[in-house]
Order: structure tokens, then sequence, then C-alpha cells
């Protein structure tokens, strides 16, 4: 009997650490799939910013210091610098339909969830951008959100004009925006820098950028850990409060979560 009761734990045991293994690989496929798809859209944009002028210089993934953020810091997904203007520009990755002013304290994807206005957002980045260029020639800034072409806007008609200095943009026509709006400013007469001034700002802004991986990965944990007051978005299944990012996260994958928002825990399953 004691040989049969241990064989039945054995096979028992196999069976359970089996599950727990699948599991884990399920979880590992979907994180993988996820940084993919993260890497492919900023490689979208890579490549919308390789076909900027020879006189453009741009960064991406800047993480600096920033006294006023609840982090401390402001990550940049891109800034290009040309003799013309200094563009901010903020990536999103969610589907369906935006729907926002420039004046509103939120906006809403598919009228469903609410997501902290992204040009306010992109403003904390580009004070904390102004900060590092105190001995610099003064230059403007042009915030842009880019979101990918699986949205629709529903947003204030002169954020698609190219005489804002707030514009909303899909991921495919980046650059066109860019070049259609430096030329903008030259037959307005903008007074350009040079290109030693436009290589000083680029310097600095790549020294500034933290690359530490424990200070880049405590900032991110601060932003998920701790939902921002302004977030409502709740887990489907328990009701727990969920941050922005985890709800962009859910909204950005519909086609797995049904248009719904799950907690960390509840997205495993």
């Amino acid at each position: 009997m004691k040989q049969l009761f241990v064989k039945v734990e054995q096979k028992n045991t196999k069976k359970t650490t089996t599950k727990k293994t699948q599991k884990s690989s399920t979880t590992q496929k979907n994180n993988a799939k996820s940084i993919r798809k993260g890497e492919l859209g900023e490689y979208k944009i890579d490549i919308q910013l390789d076909q900027l002028p020879k006189d453009c210089l741009y960064l991406s993934d800047l993480l600096i210091e920033n006294p006023k953020s609840k982090t401390g810091y402001s990550q940049v997904d891109h800034v290009v610098i040309s003799p013309y203007a200094i563009f901010v520009i903020e990536t999103k990755n969610y589907q369906g339909d935006i729907k926002g002013t420039k004046d509103s304290r939120h906006w809403y994807v598919n009228n469903r969830y609410k997501m902290y206005n992204p040009l306010y957002q992109n403003y904390g980045h580009q004070k904390a951008l102004e900060q590092l260029l105190e001995d610099t020639p003064k230059t403007p800034y042009i915030s842009m959100i880019s979101f990918t072409m699986r949205c629709r806007f529903n947003i204030d008609p002169d954020l698609r004009k190219i005489g804002s200095n707030q514009l909303v943009v899909y991921d495919t026509e980046l650059s066109e925006f860019i070049d259609r709006k430096i030329l903008r400013l030259k037959a307005e007469q903008q007074q350009p820098i040079d290109d030693e001034a436009v290589k000083l700002i680029y310097e600095t802004y790549k020294s500034a950028n933290i690359t530490d991986p424990k200070i880049r990965t405590l900032h991110t944990e601060k932003i998920n850990s701790k939902p921002p007051a302004e977030s409502t978005a709740k887990c489907g299944k328990c009701g727990k409060v969920v941050s922005e990012k985890v709800k962009e996260f859910c909204v950005a994958n519909d086609k797995k979560f049904g248009g719904n928002v799950y907690c960390f825990e509840h997205q495993k399953k």
C-alpha cells in the first residue's frame, strides 16, 4: 500500500507541476507578446524619425529628473531637435475611438475608459526638458501625441492643424507632420538656431538621460504600484482599482481582454 500511495502522490505532484509550468509558460508568452508589440511600435516611430532632414537630431526613451513629478522623473518617449523647434513626442498604444479636447482633464477611449489628457502629460515632459536648457538659445516647443492606426480621432479639429503647437497624429504620419511644421515655421520667419546649437541641445539631453536600470525599474514600479488619484478604472473580476498604465495595457489588447480591464492577477487567468 505504501508503494502505491507514493506512486499516486508522485503522479499528482507531476500533474500539479505540469499545470504550474503551463500557466507560467502562458504568462511568459503573453508578456513577451506585449513586449514585442511595444518594440514594434517604437520601431515604427524610429523609422519615421530616421526620415527627417539631416539637420534634425533625435533621442528616444529619455528618463530625466523632474522634481514636480510624483516619481521624481519624467520619461520622454522621443524628442526631436530641429533648427526651428523642439518636438516632444508622447506615444500611445490604445485601440478604438479617442475622444477629448485640449482643455479637458481627461480623454476617453471607446467612451468607456478615462485617461489623463496626454497633452497635459506631455507638457510636464516639456517643462522637464526646458529646465535643462537654461544656458542654450531659446527655441519653440511643439507637443505631439502619436497614436497607432488602430485608433479613430474624435478630438479638437485644431489638434490636427499644422498651425497648432499641439498636434495629435498617427504614428505613420509623424515625420510628415514634423516636416510640415518646420516648413510652416520657416514661412512665419521663425529665427532658426545653428547646427552647433542643435548639437549642444542634443548633447545636453543625452548627458541628462538616466540609464541606470535600477532607477528605471524603480520609476516604473512607482507608476504602477499606486494608482493616481484620477484613476477610476477597476478590475472586471475583483473590483480592485488599477493604474492608468494597467488600464492602457488592457485597452490596447482588446482582443485578449474583450474590452475589459483586469488587475495583474486576473490578467493571468
